[in-house]
């Protein structure tokens, strides 16, 4: 907050003032249909947005990221704190400590400067991750546009449970639900360019189409008000507490903590991985910059100051950060004046949501998800890399058959082992000069030169335990098929690190070429990598030489024979 509440100015009001009268607008409703997507009151959306927000405008580093309830995070919470209150524990006490223990791992996190853990949620894992949650949290909600009775936690249990209610199937219900849907989903389009035509400012216009789902709200609130729909089976929101939340202290309870740890350490993270990236994407635009390891501070403290004000996890939401962005936020005063929006419709508001229908919020939870979904993601990835494709599918597949928290464990999981066992297999390259210049390249890409008594090897990745072995047995190869070899230069142009596994790998290979009657060279070493390596017995008592560059290393060992060398 030091950073710009010293040169705050009126200008600056003006603006975030603006952007938090359009977002408290779209808040409201999200708010409301966040709650009820995660199994709690649908007030406690409402509370979740507002302290949350306050403590984010002090400690974040982002100067336009709207914190809240988002879509996968309630979805997260309702799968995590549905299998707990499965087994007995109270749902509400769950989503509490829930929310209290996502806030201190985050706290922690950032304390301990771990933000670059959230670098291994690879984007096919995010994508894959994403497009199964949306799907999943969709589905969760058609029961709400039927009016029927369903649950699931995953694809088949939510088909086999719609399947079996669709006999039940509510007519008024559907009917406006799938209003609100057509209406949500039109008014996403083309509203704002209807408004436009109709001689509204650009401004006016983005604001009004975003309060879409407000419209939507009132119009079927307003419905089921004056045909009496709620006795004839229309389920609605009902009596939502006025005021303002009142503290809540969750519960100590030492069994229920270490079960929601894993779940809340995931949600942590999904909720982080979320927040930065759009707010990275956001502060670009503008030439700002945003501190990972502050933001898991801000995230933190956000999300603790919810579980002591009757909210549920918060985390900073697409949709909502590109509407205040778009509106003109200057600076996270904007958060602060959308609490007080958002504190003034739960002091005023609430007694006219008693008979807004369920149908509603679930149609505004369906629309904004399904935007989510990216498929494409597939056929790029398919076309581009085999291995990340393996990691959306599977990501995908396992979310949506197994569950969210399943699905990203699966999905880092497969990615992490890829990524090893890609870099087991390193690209080793056998280089040649390419005539008339000093560089280098791969013989099988390049008309190069080289020599027969030389043997040039260039290995694009760092030597560490799992790719040490292929690199011995890829010398090994190359020294055999060349009977008239003295010389094996190892090109370390692309090695930013050597760990003590590959040390030993390396010095078992200077033993080997020794015994054979051929040395070992190094050219083109790092700095860093140097340094390591200038105590080791390994340099101390290696064969041959270190060069600066690899043109001096063959220029030194076979200048005639590269000169007449053979074209490869």
């Amino acid at each position: 907050m030091l950073t710009w509440a010293r040169a705050y100015d009126r200008g600056q009001w003006s603006a975030d003032m603006i952007a938090a009268g359009v977002v408290t607008l779209m808040l409201i409703p999200q708010s409301l249909a966040y709650a009820l997507l995660a199994g709690v009151p649908a007030e406690a959306g409402l509370y979740a947005s507002m302290l949350p927000l306050l403590f984010y405008a002090v400690f974040g580093s982002s100067r336009t990221l709207a914190v809240g309830p988002a879509a996968v995070t309630s979805l997260m919470t309702a799968a995590a704190v549905g299998q707990v209150a499965a087994g007995g524990a109270a749902y509400w006490d769950a989503v509490l400590v829930l929310t209290l223990l996502s806030g201190l791992i985050l706290l922690a996190m950032g304390v301990l400067k771990l933000g670059f853990l959230a670098n291994y949620l690879s984007h096919p894992v995010i994508s894959g991750f994403i497009s199964a949650s949306a799907v999943l949290i969709a589905l969760s909600q058609a029961k709400h546009i039927l009016g029927i009775p369903a649950s699931g936690d995953t694809l088949p249990d939510l088909l086999a449970a719609l399947w079996r209610g669709l006999p039940q199937t509510h007519g008024a219900t559907v009917a406006l639900g799938s209003a609100a849907i057509l209406f949500l989903w039109w008014s996403r389009s083309r509203l704002k360019p209807l408004l436009g035509r109709l001689g509204l400012g650009p401004r006016g216009a983005e604001a009004l189409a975003k309060a879409g789902p407000v419209a939507a709200i009132a119009a079927t609130t307003a419905a089921v008000w004056f045909w009496d729909l709620a006795d004839k089976g229309v389920r609605v929101v009902g009596a939502v507490p006025q005021g303002f939340p009142s503290f809540t202290l969750p519960t100590w309870n030492p069994a229920l903590w270490a079960e929601l740890a894993v779940p809340a350490l995931l949600l942590s993270i999904v909720g982080f991985v979320e927040s930065i990236s759009v707010g990275q994407t956001l502060a670009a635009k503008r030439r700002q910059r945003v501190e990972p390891d502050q933001e898991l501070i801000a995230l933190g403290a956000s999300n603790v100051a919810a579980a002591f004000s009757a909210g549920l996890p918060v985390t900073g939401g697409f949709s909502r950060s590109v509407v205040n962005f778009d509106a003109g936020a200057q600076t996270p005063a904007a958060g602060v004046y959308t609490a007080v929006g958002i504190a003034v419709a739960t002091l005023l508001l609430t007694p006219l949501l008693y008979h807004l229908p369920q149908a509603t919020l679930a149609a505004t939870i369906i629309v904004a998800v399904l935007s989510l979904v990216d498929l494409k993601m597939l056929r790029r990835t398919w076309r581009y890399s085999r291995f990340d494709f393996a990691v959306v599918a599977m990501t995908l597949a396992t979310t949506l058959m197994a569950g969210v928290e399943v699905g990203l464990v699966a999905g880092v999981g497969l990615a992490l082992t890829l990524h090893l066992y890609r870099s087991s297999r390193p690209h080793v390259a056998v280089v040649g000069q390419v005539p008339g210049t000093e560089h280098f390249r791969n013989v099988l890409r390049h008309q190069v030169r080289t020599s027969p008594r030389v043997l040039g090897v260039r290995v694009d990745e760092s030597l560490y335990f799992a790719n040490a072995r292929y690199l011995e047995d890829r010398i090994n190869e190359a020294v055999a098929e060349q009977p008239e070899l003295r010389h094996v230069v190892l090109q370390c142009s692309a090695i930013n690190d050597i760990d003590a596994s590959a040390l030993e790998s390396l010095e078992t290979i200077e033993t080997r070429l020794r015994e054979a009657g051929i040395l070992l060279h190094l050219s083109e070493v790092k700095g860093p990598v140097m340094d390591k390596l200038s105590d080791t017995l390994f340099l101390k008592q290696l064969s041959g030489r270190v060069y600066l560059t690899h043109y001096q290393a063959i220029t030194d060992l076979a200048p005639d024979s590269l000169a007449r060398g053979t074209s490869r």
